[in-house]
């Protein structure tokens, strides 16, 4: 019955649904009509808001993308790459395939998103490449679910943002070490729960009909110009000599990998500058040569430019939401009915709501985390507690928003369209299992 329904929703998806910068600057023109029909006197002001904030979080939308690109870069290293292939081998049937390919990714979505983004979808499109069987949207949408799971890993915006010294609301909440969110056992149960349903249920969607293989035709190549390119004695100018040297490459991201083990030594703990930071060295190490690094780099901008021409316009709905008092309205109805028993399930509700408007999980904090810290603490639940629900229903409506399957579709060649049926189904589930599961654990 399962296969049938998201046969069907899927069609639906691919006739009805627009492109994603569609969808982007659509969202702009509802939220400014909205914002300016709840503040009739004043329309210009919102105008202005929208203007202002689209640029406001652009220091943030550079640490996302360098996070993002570090990571792909990363998982674009030959040895990675070639591990995923050997792995890809073992997925001989659809059942296996579907299972494996989320398993992976969720392993790298706990480590870093932007690592996910490329382990995904070599590992994705080396088994489709391999098995004709395979329904590869599905597969696709496999290697992106577990986009769900990554506010309880390792790079988890709002978890590594309340663990930096000095973050906005410190003086509210203080420092929350990431022992009482990523780390904690009520994220733990959550996480793997999670990890443990969503690939039966995935499963449980799988075509016995019409199946859509992959199509080498949109092989992006991914890594293929990432090699040292060959030169002849002729070409072996002190410049080329320098370019393609692995010594250059080994000593400065040997710098970088001291420096962080050196912040960590000295009791450091995890944020996003030192999540940059330690990606990028590592990923200058063990590329080795500069020209290999850059090369890497330049392949993972091309997957990215979606979301740096999106990011700017969602600061701006971000901005609209708050200044018209139209995220205060959501955020405050869904709370106000709150008990310190109910109030981590219902922010969790709020800030699946607010992603649809605005995907960014820092930047829904500095909208969500002034209005829901306050409310929670009276209530007398764990600002900790308040921050990771934030974090869950930021992480949840993902798999409705497209805005972060972008990097991953654009590797694999496919749409939005082609996998946006699946994920929204899969939320479903997510969203049921999370909403008992924060009742039961916080």
């Amino acid at each position: 019955m399962l296969t049938k329904v998201a046969d069907k929703f899927s069609e639906i998806i691919k006739k009805y649904l627009p492109d994603a910068f569609v969808i982007a600057v659509g969202m702009t023109i509802l939220v400014i009509v909205l914002g300016i029909l709840m503040n009739l006197n004043s329309p210009m002001e919102i105008v202005k808001a929208w203007g202002d904030g689209f640029w406001k979080y652009l220091g943030f939308t550079m640490q996302m993308v360098l996070m993002l690109m570090t990571g792909m870069v990363l998982a674009a290293v030959p040895g990675v790459r070639n591990f995923l292939q050997s792995i890809a081998s073992w997925a001989s049937t659809p059942k296996k395939a579907y299972v494996m390919t989320f398993l992976v990714s969720a392993a790298a979505y706990y480590i870093n998103w932007g690592l996910a983004v490329v382990v995904g979808a070599i590992f994705a499109r080396e088994i489709g490449r391999r098995n004709s069987s395979i329904h590869f949207p599905l597969l696709v949408a496999a290697a992106y679910a577990p986009t769900t799971l990554y506010t309880a890993g390792l790079s988890s915006s709002i978890g590594l943002t309340i663990a930096t010294p000095g973050h906005f609301l410190a003086e509210q909440m203080g420092v929350i070490p990431t022992s009482e969110t990523i780390f904690s056992a009520p994220t733990i149960i959550i996480l793997l729960t999670l990890v443990i349903t969503m690939p039966i249920f995935i499963y449980l969607m799988a075509p016995k009909k019409n199946i859509v293989s992959f199509n080498p035709g949109v092989d992006k190549g991914l890594g293929s110009d990432t090699e040292t390119v060959a030169t002849t004695e002729l070409e072996l100018t002190p410049a080329s000599r320098m370019e393609n040297s692995k010594l250059v490459g080994w000593i400065i991201g040997g710098i970088g990998i001291i420096y962080v083990v050196y912040e960590f030594a000295t009791g450091r703990g995890l944020d996003l500058n030192i999540i940059n930071i330690t990606f990028l060295s590592l990923g200058l190490f063990f590329h080795g040569s500069l020209m290999r690094f850059y090369s890497a780099f330049r392949n993972a901008a091309e997957s990215i430019s979606p979301l740096i021409l999106q990011f700017p316009f969602y600061a701006g709905i971000i901005a609209v939401l708050s200044s018209s008092g139209l995220g205060e309205l959501i955020i405050r109805g869904i709370s106000s009915i709150g008990t310190a028993d109910t109030f981590p399930m219902l922010t969790y509700w709020a800030a699946g709501i607010v992603n649809i408007l605005a995907p960014s999980g820092g930047g829904q904090w500095a909208l969500q985390g002034p209005l829901q810290v306050p409310a929670g603490m009276a209530l007398g639940v764990d600002p900790g507690a308040i921050a990771m629900a934030v974090g869950w229903g930021d992480a949840w409506t993902n798999l409705i928003q497209p805005f972060w399957a972008l990097p991953i579709l654009g590797v694999v060649g496919l749409g939005i369209k082609d996998i946006m049926g699946y994920c929204i189904l899969l939320s479903v589930w997510v969203g049921f299992i999370t909403s008992v599961l924060l009742l039961m654990v916080y």
